[in-house]
């Protein structure tokens, strides 16, 4: 029989998100959809479910309860779930499990009269696709929306599409303590934007910045000198103020190291984080009667209320997801904290009374960071979103209500691994394999790894590597993918214990269906999964679990195919002591103290790229055999003709590659000339046009022809750059190029026979030539003086003896535009340049001619030049 709940009344009405809940009953009645913006301890992650399912009164303990409806609270983290559930359940004076329950991955409490269920955005967003109408919920609230995961916006936009189109009764509330409440409620429909006002305690902040300098965060990497400054600050604050504390860091990595500094300290140092043991976690939620300091992920900034703090310690780092496509990696990166997760964070100590935050670095600092964390639909890989979309109708995420739309790059990667692994179809649709990755729960690409290696070891033994590589294992475990299997098949810590827990879940959900049909059917490469055991056969329905006719296939051999189904562009190759090169073309280096550096092939699980480093440094990785490379990356297989520039000539071989590693190569004798003729482009690209013959009457065509297109324009070529030339190679190298099978052949291309191809025919302006841009030019003396018309400044040069202008008034043009005159000595040497020959007649030729005259006596220097006889020669020649 069950008890009749007896709420704590005065627990319940002492929340300060009581005066705002008519108002938002209201608008929910009104719209059906509603944005609650409340601060951090005020219970409308409490509170609000409680009066919405009915459970409670809208106006405090003597108000009627209203209809009982089911709700649906999700919130982003499992931890969070958990505690919401705990909480609301105890306000109601019940267990868990009662009217409130909870569901996170692995783990589910509810029961018969439950009318509230927490759940993790995972979960729900699962729920959606397998019930699109959310049969029997009422409504849903979408907790701590100002997150922006992938997730929670997907649930978002999703459930919109079920107001609209299925259900338009569903009820819909967006709540968050700091949000862009005006986008939600656009997003919502124009939805009212309920706000309730928080009970805040001051909060001192104290600016604790670090004596010395510490380099920024990049990849995981935090400087082990910022985290001994957190410690150090951790340890002053103890000091300086009372209560327990809460010390934000990035990682569980960062908790487990500021937690080893942290020894002989007066009070109990609690590690929370979603990893933690749920004791651990409990008990850092309870009141305790000793001081406790609390090493906390950001799952302590909004969701969670941790009881007797009054001091917080910032890190001021956060951990947010990136990938990087050229590479191929993907993985969670350090970044500085946003000024809204500060706040939040300073706030966790004015929940209960006034408190201090530590900013651990500068003030100055404070205001060029980060207004708000990224979106992760902006940021993140969109594999998983990307089959959501599809399989909720949508491929392209064009028709979904979303705050921020994926990025066009992020989504068409996206799409590739998913036509990769066999999720989509080549029309976008998901394929029966596609909606069967959906349900587990799993990125796509171990979804593929599950089910694919299934077929071969079995489900046991797929899902439990699989787990591994859905929740990386500590750094302690090591960068050896079968090594940290083993560990944890004999651990006893919290990490193996979720991994069991995870591993059975995959093992269920793996079962027989479809498990043995590979992801590449159809593509012509083996799918025998024969994991490095030559010649044997591949596990089937007849041996035993992950066995095959001639034993079970080796620890190694199982962890390297399960990291190489899921990650084929990082299947990677040895190049010698301890680099690697990956499929993708990335090279992979791992640490000097791995036992995988001798391997000849590895499967790269994890891997992030250090600080001013071409290469990745491996992570996590398994040891691997060719065939199976080849296996598991098939689709990444070609052979073919590879003719390329290389080394100052063309190299032309046939080539077997697996992405960018090279298999096999043998000379080609009779290469395809399509493939030449790109390769010598290529050839003519990286080393100039200089490949081909140039005379210096070529040299002077070219010039000629840019001076034309320069002044004149169209219809005369462009043919001063290399690249816009080669972009016209059809129009001009040809026969020559065609017929081309190596350097030497380029050698014998007239350019200058060539270039004349590129000449206005066709408008009959090729025939002005001569005359538009002469090759030469004739001077009063008689003497046909060539033309430079490569010079820099654009002007043809006219360079010449200063005797043979006389009784030239003017100076000479070209295609309309003065010529630039450099003005010579009877030597030769430069006298004097102008574009104006008749204001230099009448003004600069006097300092000339005096300076001239008497180191040349024997040549004539009359007094006006303008009307005097031009000469080649000197005055004595002249009297002859």
């Amino acid at each position: 029989m069950t008890r009749t709940p007896e709420p704590r009344t005065a627990d319940l009405d002492s929340l300060p998100v009581r005066e705002a809940v008519p108002d938002l009953v209201a608008a929910l009645d009104a719209r059906g959809t509603a944005v609650l913006c409340a601060p951090p301890g005020t219970g409308k992650t409490t509170l609000v479910p409680l009066v919405l399912a009915g459970l409670v009164g809208p106006t405090g303990s003597g108000s009627a309860a209203g209809p009982r409806r089911r709700v649906v609270v999700a919130e982003p983290r499992r931890i969070a779930a958990r505690a919401a559930a705990r909480r609301m359940a105890w306000l109601l004076g019940e267990q868990v499990g009662a009217s409130v329950g909870f569901t996170v991955r692995g783990e589910r409490v509810v029961g018969p009269s439950t009318v509230i269920e927490v759940v993790t955005t995972g979960v729900l967003l699962q729920r959606l696709q397998r019930d699109q109408e959310l049969s029997g919920t009422d409504l849903v609230i979408l907790d701590e929306c100002h997150e922006r995961h992938l997730d929670a916006d997907t649930v978002a936009a999703f459930l919109l599409d079920v107001r609209e189109t299925l259900r338009p009764e569903l009820r819909l509330l967006a709540a968050s303590a700091t949000t862009d409440a005006a986008g939600w409620a656009r997003l919502l429909g124009d939805a009212p934007v309920v706000e309730a006002a928080g009970v805040s305690h001051p909060v001192e902040t104290v600016w604790a910045t670090p004596a010395r300098p510490v380099r920024p965060p990049h990849g995981m990497r935090v400087d082990p000198a910022q985290l001994a400054h957190v410690a150090s600050v951790v340890r002053r604050a103890l000091a300086e103020r009372s209560g327990d504390l809460l010390c934000f860091l990035p990682g569980v990595g960062e908790i487990a190291r500021v937690a080893g500094q942290l020894g002989g300290v007066d009070a109990e140092v609690l590690q929370m984080h979603g990893r933690a043991p749920a004791s651990v976690q409990d008990a850092a939620l309870s009141p305790a009667p000793h001081r406790r300091v609390i090493l906390s992920t950001a799952v302590a900034e909004s969701s969670l209320t941790v009881p007797g703090v009054r001091i917080v310690v910032d890190s001021g780092l956060a951990r947010e997801p990136r990938v990087d496509h050229a590479r191929g990696l993907g993985a969670l990166a350090t970044v500085r904290a946003s000024r809204a997760a500060g706040r939040q964070r300073a706030g966790r100590a004015g929940r209960e009374a006034p408190g201090t935050v530590y900013r651990c670095w500068a003030e100055a600092e404070d205001g060029r960071l980060p207004a708000y964390p990224s979106p992760e639909i902006r940021i993140a890989d969109l594999a998983q979103f990307a089959l959501q979309a599809a399989c909720w109708g949508d491929p392209d995420a064009t028709g979904l209500a979303l705050l921020d739309p994926p990025p066009a790059g992020a989504m068409a990667a996206a799409r590739e691994v998913l036509l990769a692994v066999g999720a989509l179809s080549p029309a976008g649709r998901p394929t029966p394999r596609g909606l069967r990755m959906a349900r587990l729960g799993l990125h796509p690409r171990l979804a593929r790894a599950l089910l694919d290696g299934s077929a071969a070891l079995g489900p046991r033994r797929a899902a439990e590597l699989v787990a591994l590589l859905s929740e990386e294992p500590p750094r302690e475990y090591g960068d050896d993918l079968a090594a940290a299997w083993r560990r944890a098949l004999a651990g006893g810590d919290p990490y193996a214990s979720r991994w069991r827990a995870e591993a059975r879940r995959l093992e269920r959900a793996a079962g027989p269906e479809d498990s043995a049909r590979p992801a590449y059917e159809g593509t012509g490469a083996r799918r025998t999964y024969g994991v490095g055991v030559r010649g044997r056969a591949p596990a089937s329905g007849g041996g035993g679990v992950g066995e095959s006719p001639a034993g079970p296939v080796p620890h190694d051999a199982a962890a390297g195919l399960i990291a190489a189904l899921a990650f084929p562009e990082r299947v990677a190759r040895a190049k010698g002591q301890g680099a690697f090169l990956m499929a993708s073309g990335t090279g992979a280096e791992l640490g000097e103290g791995s036992g995988l550096r001798s391997a000849p092939w590895l499967a790269v699980a994890v891997a992030d790229r250090p600080p001013h480093s071409a290469s990745a440094r491996v992570r996590l990785a398994a040891l691997l055999d060719e065939d199976t490379a080849r296996e598991a990356a098939g689709h990444l297989f070609r052979a073919g003709e590879e003719v390329h520039w290389e080394d100052g000539d063309l190299v032309a071989r046939s080539v077997e590659r697996l992405g960018a590693i090279e298999l096999a190569a043998r000379p080609l004798r009779d290469p395809d000339r399509a493939l030449v003729r790109a390769a010598l482009l290529e050839g003519l690209r990286a080393e100039g046009l200089g490949l081909l013959r140039w005379t210096p009457d070529t040299r002077a065509l070219r010039a000629r022809l840019g001076f034309l297109h320069r002044t004149l324009g169209p219809p005369w070529p462009d043919v001063a750059d290399d690249g816009e030339l080669l972009e016209r190679a059809d129009d001009w190298l040809e026969p020559e190029l065609s017929r081309a099978r190596r350097r030497g052949d380029l050698a014998r291309i007239e350019a200058g026979q060539a270039l004349n191809r590129l000449l206005p025919w066709a408008t009959g302006e090729a025939a002005r030539l001569d005359e538009l841009a002469p090759e030469r030019i004739e001077v009063p003396s008689g003497s046909r003086i060539r033309l430079d018309y490569g010079a820099e400044h654009g002007q043809p040069v006219l360079a010449v003896k200063l005797q043979e202008l006389f009784g030239l008034a003017e100076t000479p043009r070209v295609a309309g535009v003065p010529v630039l005159v450099h003005l010579l000595s009877p030597a030769g040497r430069p006298a004097a340049v102008t574009a104006d020959l008749a204001s230099f007649w009448q003004g600069g030729y006097r300092a000339v001619r005096a300076e001239l005259r008497g180191r040349y006596p024997k040549h004539p220097w009359p007094e006006d030049p303008a009307t005097a006889e031009p000469t080649r020669f000197t005055n004595a020649r002249l009297k002859r």
